[in-house]
């Protein structure tokens, strides 16, 4: 593995397949638009209030609308209280304003404040009580799957007989 001098990381650092996680991210991100933002663990207000593992703005292929997430990458498993901590500094941080400062927020619309997207194969119970949008997924792309209109189940209907299996009926 290369690490460069000006890195803070040491080879056998925990913090190494977390910053993985969040490339595969990215990656998977990609395949279904592209990105007018992206950042790696931006910081929200003083020491110990939000520090999502991504910041990004996504735009989906063919469509002109621009999406902010928060993206929470879980490799490890948290507890219930320590994600709902987590999202209560994310609500004190929506409740602050300071996201509506933002540079990129839209001048001819009122302020959004982006999804909160946790992307792990543990589910939390998350209730809805939220002022922003909290969405649980596995990956981007079942997120992105989710989003597609479920598809109606054709009737069952018995197929016909062929010729030879209505001779032996």
């Amino acid at each position: 593995m290369y690490l460069s001098r000006e890195t803070a990381l040491s080879e056998d650092s925990a913090k190494i397949g977390h910053y993985l996680a969040i490339l595969g991210v990215y990656k998977d991100i990609l395949r279904h638009g592209t990105l007018d933002v992206f950042q790696v663990e931006p910081k929200y207000g003083s020491k110990g209030n939000v520090e999502p593992d991504m910041f990004c703005i996504f735009r989906k292929h063919g469509i002109t609308g621009r999406t902010p997430f928060f993206i929470e990458v879980q490799n490890t498993f948290y507890s219930q209280k320590v994600m709902t901590q987590k999202l209560k500094r994310y609500e004190e941080i929506y409740r602050s304003g300071l996201i509506a400062q933002e540079p990129w927020q839209p001048t001819d619309r009122p302020p959004i404040f982006p999804i909160v997207l946790i992307i792990s194969g543990q589910r939390y119970a998350i209730d809805d009580s939220y002022p922003f949008r909290v969405i649980q997924a596995q990956s981007f792309t079942q997120f992105m799957q989710s989003l597609k209109p479920a598809k109606p189940k054709e009737e069952q209907r018995p197929k016909p007989k062929t010729a030879s299996q209505l001779k032996y009926s």
